[in-house]
């Protein structure tokens, strides 16, 4: 690749530093790569064509020019009187001074992968690419390989040879300044739809949640979750969709579900949950988390890990830790599983409620976090360094939870 800068000055004959204006442009050199299998049976019936006489692939094209394979299998000079066998490469196209890189390749067909090859790729050139002068030029090897030795190799099977050619035609093209650079916005397509969500225009199916109603859009929530698609559209579709009851899910969190379907993002989880207070954030994320889960919805449920895996505090880790086994966050459970096994938050987790709820609803859980345990006890592995808070989820000042409920 090369790069040239020139300085350009109306006024004067000669550039000077204070009213030069620079351009550039930058050269790139590439290869337009392609290969060809020539296959070639019969073999024991072309011994005898004579020294220069030749078998030919069909051409293939590579980098806008022709190429085909050249097998001579009594060689191509006299002088060798049939010892070897011969192959090329040759240009068969129009072409002047086309430089390339060449790989030829003779199959080893037992499987054992012993592949006769002669290549210019993956090697450092001393003296460039190849260049063809014209049609008919070639590229090869005149003594190829010992005819004799080749009938009792593996490369010949059932009389039959495989030959495989790869072309890389070296190709230029200079890049100039980019005068017209438009900017582009973001995508605000989950504005649209949020928009639309709040204006309730062309709502066509509603929600009954804790005794509010909450509108939508069939076609919005059947492209977003697979669970809607099949509850609005499946086999087993409601049959009344006026008035669909959504049960074990309170009303601020299908709010907050219906919010990121149409806008993409998470909403104000402390405005939902009407608490100003970053444990309420934590509590709605776990809810949230479950619901997500429910209906399909893995990019939710991957902000929702994310939410609670930077807020991990004492009073709320093991129902986090319960919430990622129940709900196969194997990312989130093993943070969790860290923060509970280091020696300075053990013995406090061990004594909230949510502690004792995470061992009748998780057992196994327990087992693999005492495994976790004996590592951290045995190597003194440094924990990450979250917060521990004891107020952080509504906790009273024991540190105990005062409700799992939110609202």
């Amino acid at each position: 690749m090369g790069i040239s800068r020139v300085c350009i000055d109306p006024s004067k004959p000669t550039c000077s530093s204070s009213s030069s204006e620079l351009t550039s442009s930058t050269a790139k050199m590439e290869t337009i790569n392609g290969s060809h299998e020539f296959k070639i049976t019969g073999y024991s019936l072309s011994k005898g064509m004579g020294s220069g006489k030749y078998i030919a692939s069909d051409t293939f094209m590579v980098g806008g020019y022709s190429w085909a394979i050249y097998f001579y299998p009594d060689g191509k000079s006299p002088d060798d009187n049939a010892t070897y066998v011969s192959l090329f490469i040759a240009l068969a196209s129009e072409g002047t001074d086309v430089r390339a890189l060449f790989e030829l390749k003779l199959e080893d067909q037992s499987g054992r992968g012993r592949h006769k090859v002669h290549s210019h790729f993956g090697r450092t050139l001393e003296s460039g690419p190849y260049t063809l002068k014209y049609r008919g030029s070639m590229w090869g090897y005149k003594r190829f390989y010992r005819r004799t030795s080749l009938e009792q190799s593996d490369y010949l099977k059932d009389d039959c040879l495989l030959v495989q050619c790869i072309v890389g035609v070296v190709k230029t093209h200079t890049e100039g300044p980019k005068l017209y650079r438009i900017p582009l916005p973001p995508s605000d397509i989950g504005q649209q739809y949020g928009q639309l969500l709040e204006s309730k225009k062309g709502t066509d199916v509603n929600f009954e949640v804790d005794g509010e109603i909450f509108a939508a859009h069939k076609l919005v929530l059947a492209a977003r979750s697979p669970v809607f698609r099949a509850q609005l559209f499946g086999p087993m579709k409601e049959k009344s969709t006026q008035c669909i009851k959504v049960e074990d899910i309170e009303a601020p969190v299908f709010k907050a579900l219906v919010h990121f379907i149409y806008w993409d993002k998470l909403p104000d989880m402390q405005e939902l949950a009407g608490l100003n207070s970053k444990g309420a954030s934590t509590i709605m994320a776990q809810h949230l988390l479950a619901a997500a889960d429910r209906y399909g919805l893995e990019r939710l449920k991957l902000l929702c890990v994310a939410t609670l895996a930077e807020d991990i505090s004492v009073n709320n880790v093991a129902t986090t830790l319960a919430l990622a086994e129940q709900h196969h966050c194997s990312h989130l459970k093993s943070v969790c599983l860290k923060f509970v096994a280091s020696r300075e938050n053990l013995r406090a987790v061990m004594q909230t409620e949510e502690f004792e709820y995470l061992k009748l609803s998780c057992p196994s859980v327990i087992s693999e976090l005492l495994e976790f345990v004996a590592r951290f006890s045995e190597h003194s592995i440094p924990v990450l360094g979250y917060g521990n808070d004891p107020m952080l989820d509504g906790g009273d000042v024991n540190g105990r939870r005062v409700k799992p409920r939110l609202f």
